[in-house]
């Protein structure tokens, strides 16, 4: 269902909002900025809570605000027409709002299902056996992409052949019945291994107290004089009441947020985690850009949806070449051989900005679609007839359901050549071999670098740091959000991806030095 509706949602935006991705970046940019500020916060949730509480919790508040979002786009979608008379289109704003905070409220839920399942459950399972933790990784990565292959081409197809309220209906559904099965098989797993319900804080609370009760035996016993005591509860009172007091509760995230990001930078793997998140800095990905800006040229939902189950494909065997190249060069270098990797297939992406096909237009300026906005130009947005694109179709028509699949069909841009998106995609899909390797070398480092009571809040930080550069690249879309700028983009996200290679280059050679460069060596690392 989540994997549904994150391929869903980028589409229903476009179709919303006309010819544009301004629409899709804003949601882009609030699902960066609430993780950037509350990661560390949810990490932190996860580290000093019981894990079936964090797991059952996180589930249904994902589902169920998807289940919301998902009704609330099926009332936008048949009643757009009426939304935009009422209020001077003031309503169909709020709803507008409401669809990306709800939408936002299920991203946060999914990041404390991932730290907790993804990033702690399966390192218990796992035990002390690194090479078992290993393949557990590329398993569970595995079941992500299969999922990423079925759950598009299914609502992709629903949309393309029906309507995307059909499709609405569907994502609606399909969550309300998998949430009952998702809790059914944590609570499995819960339940198959004794160690999941023990924390490394929680052991630590119960020595303490038993430290607190011997204290307080031989306190009993050596009867401290009545001054004594007077002075040791005073002491005591004032620090209970400092801790209970309205300021300090009211600090207290912020003292999680600064405890969390200074925990990440002393952490050795902090160059390693530094180059992954360099990588979301990137419009080259299967995200909402990236899919807005194919439907624009001309991709319909179908053809999306066999392409992010192509990208899937690629990602399955990257979790292939992970294991394979870890048991053979070990893991540091692992992550270098995938970087090395991806670089050399996104310059397919360059090539595609100078084929034939390619909106790229210097002549127009980056920022025309978005000084048009702030000109107070109410009407949609229109790309540059010059370079064959049209209005995708009529609002009303499109958002009622009332437009069939061939008239649909009729109005879509207009493209002189589809080579250019198909050296695109190539060099994307290519590339997903690479990433997949990369982000498992780098999620294993956290997992083995990492003590258990900071596991939450690293994991917190990282996905924060990883959504930091995900908001740059859904600033730089807003503020360029025209097709004819997307090839500078293109360029843009290839050399941020350069540098995350480059600084896990460095820790790299830090770790290993001049044996990085022994491929094949015997050493575990």
């Amino acid at each position: 269902g989540d994997r549904m509706w994150h391929f869903a949602v980028a589409v229903f935006l476009v179709e919303l909002y006309g010819n544009s991705l301004l629409l899709t970046a804003v949601y882009g940019l609030v699902v960066a900025a609430s993780v950037l500020l509350l990661g560390a916060i949810i990490g932190d949730w996860v580290d000093k809570s019981a894990r079936l509480k964090v797991a059952r919790t996180s589930l249904i508040v994902q589902n169920s605000a998807v289940i919301l979002c998902g009704i609330l786009l099926m009332v936008v979608f048949l009643c757009k027409v009426q939304l935009v008379s009422l209020f001077n289109g003031w309503l169909l704003t709020v709803c507008y709002i409401l669809v990306i905070s709800i939408a936002n409220v299920a991203n946060l839920a999914s990041t404390a299902t991932a730290i907790t399942i993804q990033r702690d459950w399966i390192v218990v399972v796992a035990g002390e056996d690194r090479s078992r933790l290993a393949d557990m990784n590329a398993t569970v990565r595995r079941i992500d992409q299969l999922t990423n292959i079925l759950a598009p081409l299914a609502v992709g197809q629903i949309i393309t052949f029906s309507s995307p309220m059909a499709g609405c209906g569907f994502i609606v559904g399909w969550n309300l019945c998998s949430m009952c099965l998702e809790y059914f098989l944590l609570w499995k797993v819960y339940q198959m291994t004794p160690a999941l319900a023990i924390k490394t804080g929680q052991k630590e609370d119960e020595q303490a107290l038993k430290q607190l009760n011997i204290q307080k035996v031989l306190e009993a016993v050596q009867k401290p004089s009545e001054s004594s005591e007077l002075v040791s509860g005073v002491a005591i009172a004032s620090s209970v009441e400092k801790k209970n007091g309205c300021c300090y509760n009211i600090t207290q995230p912020f003292r999680t947020l600064r405890d969390g990001w200074v925990a990440y930078y002393n952490q050795p793997i902090f160059f390693a985690g530094m180059g992954l998140a360099f990588l979301y800095m990137t419009v080259l990905g299967f995200d909402c850009i990236t899919t807005g800006f194919a439907y624009n040229q001309g991709l319909n939902g179908s053809i999306l949806s066999l392409l992010m189950g192509a990208s899937a494909i690629s990602g399955i065997l990257g979790t292939m070449a992970f294991t394979w190249i870890r048991k053979r060069c070990g893991l540091v270098r692992t992550g270098f051989i995938a970087g090395m990797a991806q670089i050399s297939c996104l310059a397919l992406c360059v090539v595609s900005v100078f084929m034939p096909g390619s909106p790229l237009d210097l002549t127009v300026s980056p920022f025309q679609g978005l000084t048009s906005h702030l000109m107070g130009d109410s009407s949609l947005p229109e790309a540059n007839p010059t370079t064959g694109h049209s209005l995708i179709t009529q609002t009303h028509s499109f958002i009622n359901g009332s437009t069939s699949a061939y008239e649909i069909e009729e109005m879509k841009p207009q493209v002189v050549s589809y080579l250019s998106v198909s050296f695109l995609f190539a060099g994307v899909i290519a590339a997903r071999v690479g990433l997949w390797s990369f982000d498992l070398t780098v999620t294993q480092l956290i997992q083995e670098n990492v003590i258990e009571s900071e596991r939450g809040v690293i994991n917190g930080v990282q996905n924060s740091m990883n959504y930091l550069l995900d908001l740059l690249h859904y600033i730089m879309v807003i503020l360029a959000p025209n097709p004819e700028a997307f090839g500078l983009l293109v360029i843009i996200s290839v050399s941020f991806v350069v540098m995350g290679h480059m600084m896990y280059f460095k820790y790299a050679y830090k770790t290993l030095r001049s044996r990085l460069f022994l491929c094949f060596s015997s050493d575990p690392k």
